[in-house]
């Protein structure tokens, strides 16, 4: 695996607190790696919302027992999906989806057999309406980004395809390029074909090898599967939160209001119930899932490369400031000459992008996963904690690189994504500096 380049401190000081050494880098915090002074300097996490921060403290309970579970085993776990609380998600999914079905019939037989009377038909069309916005719909292909088949990039597919031989799945159908610092995987259309999201703000950051952990990774979610990424349980989720946000109450200017939200509180609170039931019956299976999908990332790319990969994702949070810093500065000039800017700015953005983030130095991870572990920091409410993860993935193995990624490889991959990287280049470039 590439090494992380170094950055030089500027000076050395003496801690404040307990007067150990503490080295100072040019744009990164300085902090006492003996007492954690200075450690965590930045604002506090904003609070969630109420269903995003029961999730964050299931995700938390969980994440301990689950990396217990794991470094205990090696890495290894049973299949998920095969125990009592992921079948009785099913069937709470099925009921959801039944009240759905409800309103679809109900609608269409108010519209057919109440047409004479005015009214039916108007309630009849709303509950159509409303039974639209609850159906599970499967996930489409994006149009407003670049979109690549087998036949536009065979090398890119050809690796994942090694990669998902060495988890023990196929490869995707079709992989999507956005801008984003993310990566993904799901289905789409009523075919279920394979679809992959590859973020050119995450991607351009990870150094070859780490590239095929990321691969590892997100193909190991088709490998040990994942409930809530299904179409009934996951659709479920999504209707419950639909419900849940159409029910919130409405500021009360007038007795309509209050009357309102009175006969909404109960109903409100009902799908609350639901969606937090939902959520303990299927969090505890999907965080076995993100476990699992790391431990692939160890065997496919090697377990440096997977802890690597974890430490990069740390950096995440900065990526989208450092895209729209590039855009500002490219947008502060008007006329031919900020034209030419944008388009000097355009040619090597992901470079500088990868450049910036590559000189982030190793004091800088540690007091990254410090911060991790004292926030609790996660890609997102339903994820175990970042640093248990990292602390999993290290424990598993040590395994070798299944799969490699030498220049060549990437060359040839490096230029099948060129026009997606050239024409997200401009994107960036153009929108993010609103």
């Amino acid at each position: 695996m590439e090494s992380r380049k170094t950055a030089e401190t500027t000076s050395v000081r003496g801690c404040p607190e307990c007067g150990a050494a503490v080295p100072v880098y040019d744009r990164f915090v300085a902090w006492c790696a003996a007492c954690d002074w200075n450690v965590d300097p930045g604002a506090p996490d904003p609070e969630p919302g109420r269903i995003a921060a029961v999730r964050r403290r299931l995700a938390h309970a969980y994440g301990e027992q689950l990396a217990a579970e794991m470094e205990q085993s090696g890495g290894r776990s049973r299949p998920v999906g095969r125990d009592a609380a992921t079948v009785s998600a099913f069937v709470l999914s099925l009921m959801v989806h039944g009240v759905t079905v409800v309103l679809a019939v109900a609608g269409v037989l108010l519209v057919v057999l109440g047409w004479d009377t005015g009214i039916q038909p108007v309630l009849g069309a709303l509950l159509l309406g409303l039974a639209a916005l609850l159906r599970p719909r499967p996930p489409r292909l994006p149009k407003a980004v670049p979109v690549l088949y087998r036949a536009d990039a065979p090398r890119l597919f050809e690796l994942i395809d090694e990669v998902g031989t060495a988890v023990g799945t196929a490869g995707v159908h079709a992989v999507v390029v956005d801008p984003e610092a993310n990566a993904g995987v799901t289905t789409y259309g009523w075919r279920a074909h394979r679809m992959m999201v590859l973020g050119l703000g995450l991607w351009e950051i990870l150094p070859p090898q780490e590239r095929v952990a990321l691969l590892g990774h997100e193909l190991g979610h088709f490998a040990h599967g994942d409930t809530r990424r299904g179409i009934v349980t996951g659709g479920a989720v999504d209707a419950l939160a639909t419900w849940f946000h159409m029910l919130a109450p409405i500021p009360p200017r007038g007795l309509l209001d209050r009357f309102v939200n009175a006969v909404t509180f109960l109903p409100r609170w009902a799908v609350y119930g639901l969606l937090v039931l939902l959520d303990h019956l299927t969090l505890r299976a999907s965080q076995r899932a993100e476990y699992l999908a790391d431990a692939s990332a160890a065997r496919a790319g090697s377990t440096q490369a997977a802890t690597g990969f974890m430490d990069r994702m740390l950096l995440i949070p900065a990526v989208g400031p450092e895209l729209r810093r590039e855009s500002v500065a490219a947008g502060m000039r008007g006329g031919p000459a900020g034209r030419e800017a944008r388009e000097r700015a355009e040619e090597g953005l992901w470079e500088r992008l990868a450049q910036r983030m590559g000189a982030v130095p190793e004091h800088e991870y540690e007091r990254l996963r410090r911060v991790a572990a004292l926030r609790g920091h996660s890609v997102d409410s339903t994820h175990p904690p970042t640093h248990l993860r990292r602390r999993c993935a290290a424990a598993s193995g040590p395994y070798p690189a299944q799969v490699t990624y030498d220049e060549e490889r990437a060359a040839a991959v490096a230029q099948e994504l060129a026009p997606a990287r050239a024409a997200l280049a401009g994107r960036v470039i153009r929108d993010y500096a609103g």
